[in-house]
């Protein structure tokens, strides 16, 4: 009966939690001013969810038909000129999709380009992306090549064919994402391509893969793996590297390229020139999205990442096709805010594939629904991206009148009270730091702002201190002449 009781007990907590998260989700939810569809939360220290305002809300949806077209057919892709202009890798129609700044009206429409003389098609172009000399890669998937051409859609080259004795007898060559770096590197994302992300030099040459995900074994695998017979290895899991899922380059050329993690802790990594990754993992040691393990049912299990997009200022952003979510992460690796989810109302989404920048809205594909979902960004949002903004510029001070004002929408927030904390610690004002990484349950920073907040109190108070020590050691020295000679005259008053 006890057992029962308990059990109960446990059933009735969890409802009161799942409850208690419904509705306090509920009430986030039009804190940004705006009502949205999708849940806006983020993680504390301990992993626990922490519910938040919404930092961007839905500004609308662009479909083909609405823009002057037919409407896209699993559309893959999408890359934002620096004029603004919007290129869709319209999939399921063989053609690529120009649209103007304000997504109003589609500019051309590029499905074939004259070769030799001839003309040549797309058969499903399946990634896009745009160099710094403006030029249009492609990725024609089904064509097994990447095509370069003009923002106009006039022919300049194609890159296939990769050759090396490095890639097995039956490689075959399905790219999916492209980009492209500063130094018109082509960098490419094929198709069960496991040993990383394939590079071309400027000339087309294939010059190896890039970025290898390393598998990890855990010793008790390895163990077993020992011990097992030759059948029972063969129907075990085979320990081969993870594909990369989205690609791109930020203004210093390294490349950001995502991945699904089971473990949901690292589902990114930002590769420099050498394929090494240097990203930060923030405080949690987590750039995965959701976490794995969580009690709050839905939001439990690693997320699926699905592509990557590098913003400005250090900041991406991260597209989960699992639960439909955008995480966004600054350059040390913290976790700014989560927002977008799956469904059928409008901002929601039913297979998100793609994650582009454009000005101050995020835009998201989806190819369940044929079309782009836009977000502006809310007070809340808009706070965070200045304030990161501010401190990645070196700007303190007026990092700390930001931050304060994401106080005062989300007292809780603790990305707030670590920006406070380390722009305190960078003025000096070690007390002042202190009192905000404690806030901010951040250890690290809390021992050094102690560590020099001592040393200034030891500093500030070194005469009275060492006058005090000087005493005491007068008087230790004044009471063991005082004692002795006491202990002296018992003992001649003994004797006599």
């Amino acid at each position: 009966m006890k057992k029962k009781n308990g059990f109960k007990r446990i059933i009735i907590a969890a409802l009161v939690t799942a409850v208690a998260i419904t509705v306090g989700m509920s009430a986030y939810r039009s804190l940004a001013g705006d009502s949205v569809p999708y849940d806006t939360y983020n993680y504390d220290y301990w992993n626990t969810i922490v519910l938040t305002p919404a930092p961007y809300v839905p500004d609308g949806a662009v479909k083909g038909v609405d823009i002057g077209t037919t409407d896209f057919k699993e559309p893959q892709d999408l890359c934002v000129a620096d004029n603004g202009e919007v290129y869709v890798a319209d999939t399921g129609n063989n053609r690529i999709v120009v649209l103007d700044k304000s997504m109003k009206k589609v500019i051309r429409t590029i499905d074939s380009f004259k070769r030799d003389g001839a003309d040549d098609r797309f058969s499903a172009p399946y990634g896009v992306c745009l160099s710094e000399a403006g030029q249009l890669y492609v990725a024609d998937s089904n064509n097994a090549r990447i095509v370069v051409l003009t923002p106009e859609g006039e022919f300049v080259k194609i890159v296939d064919n990769p050759q090396s004795e490095i890639l097995d007898d039956n490689f075959s060559f399905i790219p999916l994402k492209v980009t492209v770096d500063y130094a018109d590197r082509v960098y490419v994302i094929g198709k069960n391509a496991f040993e990383g992300i394939l590079v071309f030099e400027s000339d087309g040459q294939f010059t190896g893969y890039f970025g290898t995900i390393d598998v990890k074994i855990s010793p008790w695998e390895k163990f077993w793996r020992r011990l097992a017979s030759k059948e029972e290895r063969s129907n075990q899991q085979l320990y081969i590297p993870t594909e990369f899922t989205g690609i791109d380059v930020d203004s210093e050329g390294f490349i950001y390229a995502s991945n699904i993690d089971s473990d949901g802790i690292q589902a990114v990594r930002r590769l420099n020139p050498q394929g090494k990754d240097v990203i930060q993992k923030g405080e949690n040691g987590n750039v995965g999205g959701d976490v794995k393990f969580s009690q709050y049912g839905d939001y439990g299990g690693a997320s699926q990442i699905t592509d990557v997009v590098y913003r400005d200022k250090g900041v991406y952003s991260l597209l989960d096709r699992k639960r439909g979510r955008i995480f966004t992460y600054d350059k040390e690796g913290n976790l700014l805010y989560i927002f977008g989810g799956l469904g059928t109302q409008e901002g929601t989404f039913t297979t998100p594939v793609a994650i582009e920048v454009s000005g101050d809205e995020l835009l998201v594909l989806d190819a369940g629904r044929n079309s782009i979902i836009k977000f502006k960004a809310a007070n809340y949002g808009q706070l965070i991206n200045e304030a990161v903004a501010l401190r990645y510029d070196g700007d303190e001070t007026l990092a700390i009148e930001k931050w304060s004002e994401v106080l005062r929408l989300n007292e809780n927030n603790e990305l707030a009270n670590n920006g406070i904390g380390k722009a305190y610690l960078t003025a000096g004002d070690n007390k002042t730091a202190m009192q905000y990484f404690k806030r901010a349950k951040n250890r690290k920073y809390y021992s050094v702002a102690f560590k020099r907040y001592r040393n200034e109190l030891l500093a500030e108070n070194m005469n009275w201190i060492m006058t005090g020590v000087i005493v005491l050691i007068i008087g230790l020295v004044a009471f063991s002449k005082w004692r002795r000679k006491k202990t002296g005259k018992k003992k001649e008053e003994s004797l006599l």
